[in-house]
Parts: structure tokens; sequence; C-alpha cells
């Protein structure tokens, strides 16, 4: 990356990264103690995770305008780990999710993203969506109508004012004022300060109080495999929906090393495991943040928060900041979907809702995301498993022909082998591949048995029309050569 790069993207959009990173910090407070709460943990380990990998991934990271810190897909995979072996095996956990994410980083994973259909993709933001919305609802519903006035403010502010105000994020607005009102009135709101404690103090470096031994790496082995691979996927599809956001490229590579070294880092200062935010990175996106300065300034303003404004922070209501999170969830769903479910082939429609039923049911993206894209591939298979061979028969030659149609692998072998009559004698066989692919071992013991029995019934075999790639298989694997 050269000079001009770099200073394009810390430098290229100031106002707009600040007052979007703004925005995002006063955002983060409340999912990072939410998402501790989840793992099992002290609201600082969230706080501290959010802090630190925002900071770090901004210089690191290969997608400008992207959030990252702590997230709720994560501290799910945590849960079981804190309960069992507590806090100092998740930082330890959380280093070794660190070292696994650079090595795939390294290794360039991120080739395996082409892997991931749009169906699964649709399903995946959409089941996001829907998740950021329920998360929001333990926070307004059947609490006060207060509460449900608040809300229907803050979206009434973010969605009207944008149109009048474009010089400060409609959402930072929202906070101030609303805040201010409340305070002002002594309106009995929740607060952030109702979710829990939070201390006025900086992260400190320290490594973790566990054994070093085989013992301890195999019980934390398994959770940072996960961790990683949840991690990973979420960050690179985020940084995927990023990119159409904003029209640009980004480096997918560079960001799985950057998830790597900020993951590292943050085990040491005391925070879980984290990965990029979609629901933050839309609020990043929207509120006008483009360069890597609006991640610096979302971890570094939520510690000046924290450290300096303390006492604010925890008077923020909720309901605002219920109010924002709803504006990105209804902002992140992807509201084409309706008609996607009706002009798109059935397969793709299945794997979409099949990916959001799986993702909302359980509460992980992973699980969802692996599903739909297992469901993908059968269906792919299943269409392209599909084999015709035409019998052509020569009277004067005492020839017969079959010309193949179609891909032969392990799924079309069946109907490849029954296509065949193996009553016929002393005849010269022919099978024209002009039309079809061999691509695996299965295909060739196929072919290997029709030439088998033809050669039973003194037939004799020739195969016509292969390509360079499937007479090269063929070469390799078959028993009978013809």
């Amino acid at each position: 990356m050269n000079v001009q790069q770099l200073k394009q993207q810390w430098f290229g959009n100031i106002k707009n990264d600040i007052l979007a990173g703004i925005v995002v910090a006063l955002a983060l407070i409340p999912e990072a103690i939410a998402f501790s709460i989840i793992a099992g943990v002290d609201p600082m380990v969230g706080l501290y995770a959010s802090f630190c990998i925002a900071v770090i991934i901004a210089f690191v990271g290969g997608r400008p305008g992207m959030i990252s810190a702590a997230t709720g897909a994560m501290a799910l995979l945590m849960l079981p780990l804190v309960k069992e072996h507590g806090l100092q095996y998740l930082l330890a956990a959380t280093i070794l999710t660190g070292v696994i994410q650079f090595l795939f980083g390294v290794f360039k994973v991120a080739k395996v993203m082409k892997f991931i259909p749009r169906a699964v993709m649709i399903g995946f933001v959409n089941a996001l969506a829907i998740l950021i919305f329920m998360a929001q609802v333990p926070h307004f519903l059947g609490i006060s109508n207060t509460t449900y006035l608040f809300v229907a403010i803050t979206l009434l502010i973010v969605y009207v004012l944008p149109r009048f105000v474009k010089s400060i994020p409609a959402p930072l607005i929202a906070i101030v004022l609303l805040t201010s009102v409340a305070i002002y009135a002594n309106i009995d709101l929740r607060t952030v300060g109702d979710l829990g404690t939070i201390p006025s103090t900086l992260p400190e470096f320290f490594i973790p109080n566990v054994p070093f031994n085989l013992e301890t790496l195999a019980i934390i082995f398994p959770f940072s495999l996960a961790l990683a691979i949840v991690g990973l996927l979420e960050s690179l599809l985020t940084a995927s929906i990023v990119d159409d956001m904003t029209d640009t490229e980004s480096d997918k590579n560079r960001e799985s090393r950057g998830q790597g070294i900020a993951n590292i880092i943050t085990g040491f200062f005391g925070g879980m495991a984290g990965c990029a935010m979609i629901g933050q990175s839309v609020i990043n996106v929207k509120s006008g943040g483009r360069g890597r300065l609006s991640t610096f300034i979302a971890g570094a303003f939520l510690m000046f928060l924290i450290i300096v404004l303390g006492d604010l922070v925890v008077q923020i209501p909720m309901p605002v900041l219920v109010g924002i999170m709803i504006m990105v969830s209804i902002g992140t769903f992807d509201w084409s979907s309706f008609t996607y479910v009706v002009k798109a082939p059935k397969t793709d429609a299945v794997v979409m809702l099949a990916t959001v039923g799986i993702v909302v049911a359980t509460h992980d993206l992973s699980k969802g995301v692996i599903a739909g894209v297992i469901l993908s591939a059968i269906f792919f298979v299943a269409k392209i498993s599909k084999i015709n061979v035409v019998k052509q028969i020569d009277h004067t030659a005492e020839e017969l022909a079959f010309s193949v149609n179609g891909q032969l692998f392990f799924a079309s072998v069946d109907d490849f082998t029954h296509a065949f009559d193996f009553t016929v004698q002393n005849k010269t066989i022919v099978i024209d591949f002009t039309n079809a692919h061999i691509w695996d071992d299965s295909a060739v013991g196929a072919i290997d048995k029709v030439v088998s029995k033809y050669k039973e019934n003194n037939n004799r075999i020739t195969l016509r029309g292969l390509n360079s790639s499937s007479k090269k298989i063929i070469d390799k694997l078959a028993v009978h050569h013809v």
C-alpha cells in the first residue's frame, strides 16, 4: 500500500469519520456489556475487547470503515468455556483464536469466501437483522409507555432529521438530545448503568493465569478453532457487505491477519475474542464513516467515554439506544428478499430461508451459514448429476455407439452404468464422451465396470471424444485400459 492510499484511508474523510466513530462508540457500550453478560463474564471484559480490537484493527485490518469489537455470535461460543473453566481460560483461548486467524490469513483462507453462495449471504444478513431486533425486545417491550415514547421519538429523529441536517449524524443528535431531556426532566427510564457496573480504569497488560501445558491446549483449542472460524466468517461476510455499500474493494487476507493480531493483543489486555460487527459497521457507513479513522475513533472514544464521561454514559436511556439499533436492523435487512423468494430458483429460495431459520433458531451465525453452504452444495450436485446416455446402432458395421452427455462423477455413476445393455456379444462398442466430462475416481470406476462387462461377452471397446483432463484421469486410475 502506497503513502497516498494510506493518507486517503486515514485522512480522506476526517469530519464524517470522527462523527460516525462517536456514534458507533455510544452504540458499542450497551452491546459490549450485553455480550459480556451472554458470555458470563464481567462487563469490562467486553468493553476492553471492543476498545482494543477497534483501535488495533484500524491499523492492521484490510477493510477501512469496518467496525470490529466484541460480538454476540462469539459470546455464545464462549459461554461453556467460561462456565467450566473461568475467565483466565477464556483469555488464553482468545490469544489462541488470534494465532489461528493470523495463520488463516497467511495461508489466504479468504479464498473460501467464493464458496459461499449469494442465497446464503442474503440469509446471513437477514438473520443478523432479525437477531439485532430480537436483542432489543427485552429492553423496551412491556416496560413502560415512556419507554415506547422514547423509542418512537428516537426512530423519528433518526429517519426525519437527515432530510434537514446532514452535517451531524442523526443517531448522535438523538443520543445527546434525548439523554439531556431524560436527565433534565428526571424521567424514569432504564439506562446503560442498569446493565452493569463500569469502573473508570484502563486495561492493563498481563499473561493469562493458566498452566502452560498440553492439558490446557486440549481444553482451549476446540473453542479457539470455533471462535476463529466464526469470527473470520462474520468478518469476511461483513467486509463483503461494506464493500457493496461503499462500492470499494478490500483485502480479505489482510483482514484475516488483522483480526488475528487484534485478538492476540486483546487476550493479553483482559478482553474477550471479537470480530467484525455488521450492525455497527452499518451504523458507521450510514453515519458517513468510510476510513480507518472512523474505526479508530470508535474504539478510542469508547474508552474516553468510560474513563472520562463514565458518569454521563451510565445515564444514557436504553430506549434511545434501542431505537438506534432498531434502525440498524431495518437498514441491515434486505427487503428485496421478499421478491427474491418469489423470483429466484426454488432451491436458492430454500437455501436463503433455511439459513435465516437456523440462525434465528440457534442464535449461531456459523451454523446457519454452514447449513446453507451444505444445502447449496447438495442442490448443485443434484442439478448437475443428471447424465444422459443415447444409444445409436450401426447395423452395417456391427457397431454399437453410445453418446454420453453430462458430468460423470460420484452422484451420476449409477444412472451412467444402468444406461448400457450388457447382453450384446461380439460387437464393436463405441462410447463417445465428446459432450461429457469425467471428474473423479467414482467416474473412472464406473467406466471400468462398463468396459469389463462388455469385454466378458467378447465385445471390442473404444472410448472416443475424451477431453484432455478426462483422458488424464482415466490413464491414471483405470484398471481396464482401452
